[in-house]
């Protein structure tokens, strides 16, 4: 496996496309006189969301209420704390959210929220898979999980066959996995692959805010509901299994159909640890956009359906990709680079599922090995 810390993009005959592109957005924003971070609708958004999060629990928790009544509001968390996930935290720690580097700092730590640590995420999405989307062994987002085979670079069993059957089981328990066991998995393999450069007093210290922050969120999740309000064990267990499903679903469904999906490129790179790209047309050539015209889904997932426009500008708020994606596009044309996007949700969801059963299928070479 090649180090994440070896691989390289080359320099393309085409790599003046994301200098243009850059002056060009540079240039709306000082048109518009717009600022690149959150505006008044980012704002209610951010009050919504952690509405739709919070107010549910505490609804939960004031008036015991039917248990379909409860399921529904478990249901309704599941939703909100995806959505917080999504929108939120997502822009919070790609520093999008606000020019204040102290608002981001503590809106991003709206991942607790969720039971996840900060750090983990931070070096799994900012580093591993903004830099080296689709590629097999660095991306941790396409990573081998056993289970699910997101790469045509993975070796595959006869099972997998079946993946695009079983995958939303998998996908439903995310952010439980997450909860409990993935943290503290990534805490070892990053510090072991050196994706995680900290010192060992303060990755100690990293490893005591995890334990620290699990047992806050279990208790307040449990522990407050059950012995303080009285409410039965089992209804608060099968809502909390509820709300993680729920989270998990939305969260792993929305990012797998912007990259595995028909039309993208997984590269590897060579002996040398060189993909022979640039950097920026690698990002279009792993990324592809969904249901652009969609305004209200494009307002609950954070703007993930312009993902073009996130991955080549993660520290734009995603408020305005619908404005940018235009820019970016017609730019793409004029270089003579493709700008891939699905036209809505459903087919973009079909194209995964497609693109499931093609990771799936063993190749001939395995075959027969």
């Amino acid at each position: 496996m090649t180090s994440f810390e070896k691989i390289k993009f080359a320099p393309h005959e085409k790599s003046l496309f994301y200098p243009t592109l850059k002056k060009r957005i540079d240039q709306y924003f000082a048109r518009t006189h717009t600022s690149r971070y959150a505006n008044r609708t980012m704002v209610i958004k951010t009050i919504v969301l952690l509405s739709a999060y919070i107010l549910p629990f505490v609804f939960l928790l004031i008036f015991n209420p039917p248990f379909w009544v409860g399921m529904l509001l478990w249901l309704t968390m599941g939703a909100g704390i995806s959505g917080i996930g999504m929108s939120i935290m997502h822009d919070a720690n790609h520093g999008a959210f606000s020019k204040n580097p102290i608002v981001n700092k503590w809106l991003g730590y709206t991942i607790n929220l969720a039971g996840a640590g900060l750090t983990n995420w931070k070096l799994q999405h900012n580093i591993l898979h903004h830099t080296y989307t689709n590629i097999a062994n660095v991306d941790e987002d396409i990573k081998d999980r056993g289970v699910i085979k997101l790469s045509p670079h993975e070796k595959v069993s006869p099972v997998h066959r079946f993946q695009w059957f079983y995958a939303i089981f998998f996908y439903g328990i995310l952010t439980l996995y997450w909860v409990i066991l993935k943290d503290f998995i990534q805490y070892y393999q990053f510090i072991k692959s050196g994706v995680n450069r900290q010192s060992r007093t303060e990755n100690r210290q990293m490893l005591a805010g995890l334990i620290g922050l699990k047992i806050i969120y279990f208790s307040i999740l449990f522990v407050i509901p059950v012995f303080i309000f009285n409410i039965p064990f089992w209804q608060v267990l099968t809502g909390f299994l509820a709300m993680h499903f729920t989270a998990g679903l939305v969260l792993t469904v929305i990012f797998q159909l912007a990259h595995s999906v028909e039309g993208t490129d997984h590269p590897l790179p060579n002996d040398q640890g060189v993909v022979e790209q640039d950097w920026a047309i690698h990002q279009l050539e792993t990324t592809v956009n969904f249901s652009p015209g969609n305004k209200w889904l494009s307002w609950y997932i954070g703007g993930l359906n312009f993902q073009i426009e996130h991955h080549l500008f993660p520290k734009i708020c995603h408020v305005h990709y619908p404005q940018i994606a235009p820019i970016v596009k017609q730019t793409a044309a004029e270089f003579g680079l493709v700008y891939m996007e699905n036209k809505s949700f459903l087919t973009a969801l079909g194209s995964h599922i497609r693109s499931l059963k093609r990771f799936g299928t063993p190749r001939l070479d395995e075959a027969i090995g």
